[in-house]
């Protein structure tokens, strides 16, 4: 692995988990390349990652700048060795006969088809040089059922059953395909979810010990640097102080 320069491309790297990859890889000299919408963070962690970076501005569900922005990456990051699908959102908690349709369309724009516009872009060129890796970032939400998480849990639900048709029509390549899907994680995950309200959001991990970005980073990196023969085909990670409740009972 350290003898390997790789090229990673992250979508939604301004924060959270997509920050904390970018800044682990960077730690070993690999190219990075780092997408979002917010051109200022961008160009702050470019700055401050040592290692040869590339930042690109745009919105992964705008198809027409993923595409022209991706299609024109230039030299030695054209190659993309490991696409780490990212960008992604919860918006609202409410019941979904009183949610927000705006929200639910963002969740479905950003989690499904950005993700699918990004992977239909950098995929081609892995297949056609016989290599590479994409991970994409799901949540535990795709298996575990909770009020107000309605359309949410269903985008990542997507995730989690794109990877795995991806890695059947995949099988006979050498590119590999990995589902990280995390729990309880404090990043700005809540404080988007609750339209900035960041007292809400603080609520949310108040007696608890979450996750961090760096541990979600953590699992990615150790995914990406198995051999070249192992396929990790999914990692489902929680706090110590989360677990699967089992099913709800409602009494009156």
């Amino acid at each position: 692995m350290a003898e390997t320069r790789l090229t990673v491309l992250i979508t939604g790297a301004t924060s959270g988990f997509g920050e904390a990859t970018a800044r682990r890889f960077a730690r070993e000299g690999h190219r990075i390349v780092i997408t979002g919408r917010r051109e200022d963070r961008l160009e702050i962690l470019a700055g401050e990652l040592k290692t040869p970076v590339l930042p690109l501005c745009f919105d992964v569900r705008d198809k027409n700048e993923a595409d022209r922005l991706l299609s024109g990456i230039p030299g030695d990051f054209a190659e993309i060795d490991v696409l780490v699908n990212n960008a992604g959102l919860a918006l609202g908690i409410e019941k979904a006969h009183e949610a927000s349709f705006d929200d639910w369309e963002t969740m479905i724009d950003t989690n499904c088809k950005g993700l699918a516009y990004v992977t239909r872009k950098v995929l081609p060129g892995m297949v056609a040089r016989g290599r590479g890796h994409i991970v994409n970032i799901g949540s535990i939400a795709a298996t575990y059922a909770y009020p107000g998480g309605n359309v949410y849990g269903a985008t990542k639900a997507f995730v989690r059953q794109f990877s795995r048709n991806l890695r059947a029509e995949l099988a006979g390549t050498p590119v590999r395909v990995t589902v990280i899907e995390p729990g309880l994680a404090e990043t700005e995950f809540s404080v988007v979810r609750f339209h900035g309200d960041a007292e809400r959001a603080k609520k949310v991990y108040e007696g608890t010990s979450p996750l961090s970005g760096e541990d979600v980073a953590d699992a990615i990196h150790w995914a990406v640097t198995r051999p070249p023969h192992v396929n990790v085909d999914a990692i489902e990670l929680m706090p110590v102080c989360q677990a699967s409740a089992g099913l709800s009972i409602h009494r009156k």
